[in-house]
């Protein structure tokens, strides 16, 4: 039976993603003065206005106005059209409380094992997934959409295409064959925010010679292949001008698109004693190395954890009938000797105190190979403990 399945990509200067990067611009701010900083930033983008808001309990004051002028102009808007406003507070108590002592430690009369028993920022659930159709361990449609976005914001950025502005989405559908495998491209959606001197049809030529085409080249376009490019017709009102931008609203363009259940909690903005995001990035490294190791083909790992407490509820591994084992079960008894998955285990193996998560809060959280729960440092270890 053929499937189709659609993942969706948007630009830096989208409203909900400009606002998904000031948010970690300035988590990586508080980081690179203090590692041990508490950070859960929310931003508003509407209109002309930012608003920053959230908890911050840090040895360092982030000059927040500062950070968010400087992404404005990176992202391609004029700072002096916006007001910044802040609305910043310190962690709850009990929360922090609950973070640096955990619920096993409490129990234990508070004593400390070598790694730090940090308890759980929160309860949650958290996916995680890899599979070998593309050399990303991602789904193809996730890989494409990031591409044409990619591509739409490098050829505004260079000057490539005259007249596009920082707005712009993409949206990709796939057609797999019933052996599971990406089949042919159906449709590919294009919306690029342009200057209102710019024609219509001059702007869907340069996007399908200069975007589309150089994107797609991993799955090129048939003859039956629907491309729609600014399908609404105008697109010059565009950012925060035209729509309100909130962090956290874009997590399944952080993730793996429509294939791929999503645990609910978004990323941005948060310090990885948030499990949210921390739980998250430890379960796509488990899944990558799980199909890196040969030990399946696509392979979703599922986390749940409690606030306060450091070990996870549930560990889960689904391999979808594609794993080298029958029972699933064996594969997620492994994962939990293989990898730490307390707070404290996943912060220190995943590097996670390291100011960088700027660089996650567009175009995907996984698939570039320069983060650590990106590396399959762990397969061969994963296929002896099985085998």
């Amino acid at each position: 039976m053929k499937r189709f399945y659609t993942a969706e990509s948007v630009t830096e200067g989208h409203p909900d993603k400009l606002c998904d990067l000031i948010a970690d611009s300035v988590l990586d701010a508080c980081l690179s003065h203090d590692a041990l900083a508490r950070v859960a930033c929310e931003v508003m983008a509407a209109k002309d206005r930012i608003i920053v808001a959230g908890e911050i309990t840090s040895l360092y004051e982030p000059e927040i106005p500062k950070i968010v002028r400087r992404v404005l102009s990176v992202v391609g808007y004029d700072p002096s059209q916006f007001s910044i406003q802040c609305l910043i507070h310190k962690q709850s108590p009990d929360i922090a409380a609950g973070v640096d002592c955990s619920l096993e430690q409490r129990r234990n009369g508070g004593q400390e094992d070598s790694v730090p028993q940090l308890g759980a920022g929160d309860q949650g659930v958290m996916v995680g997934y890899a599979c070998n159709e593309t050399p990303e361990m991602l789904p193809l449609p996730v890989v494409l959409a990031h591409r044409l976005t990619i591509s739409l914001a490098l050829a505004r950025r260079y000057g490539l295409i005259h007249g596009l502005r920082p707005d712009g989405k993409a949206q990709v559908t796939v057609e797999y064959g019933e052996d599971g495998k990406p089949l042919r491209l159906d449709t590919v959606v294009v919306s690029a925010q342009h200057s209102p001197v710019l024609e219509h049809d001059e702007l869907c030529w340069e996007l399908t010679d200069k975007v589309l085409f150089p994107a797609l080249q991993p799955l090129p376009p048939d003859e039956d292949t629907k491309i729609l490019i600014n399908p609404s017709g105008r697109f010059v009102l565009g950012g925060p001008e035209a729509d309100t931008g909130l962090t956290g609203r874009k997590f399944m363009a952080d993730t793996y698109g429509s294939m791929v259940p999503h645990g609910g909690g978004a990323f941005s903005g948060k310090d990885p004693t948030k499990v949210d995001r921390s739980g998250a990035y430890m379960a796509r490294y488990i899944a990558k190395n799980l199909v890196a190791a040969g030990l399946a083909s696509r392979c979703q790992v599922t986390l749940a954890y409690a606030i306060g407490r450091a070990e996870p509820v549930m560990v889960q591994v689904d391999t979808f009938g594609t794993g080298l084992l029958q029972d699933d079960h064996r594969l997620a008894e492994t994962a939990k000797l293989v990898f730490g998955l307390t707070p404290g285990e996943i912060i220190a193996q995943l590097d996670l105190l390291t100011p960088r998560y700027a660089q996650t809060a567009v175009y995907g959280h996984f698939g570039k190979p320069d983060l650590p729960w990106e590396k399959t440092d762990q397969a061969r270890l994963l296929r002896e403990a099985v085998l």
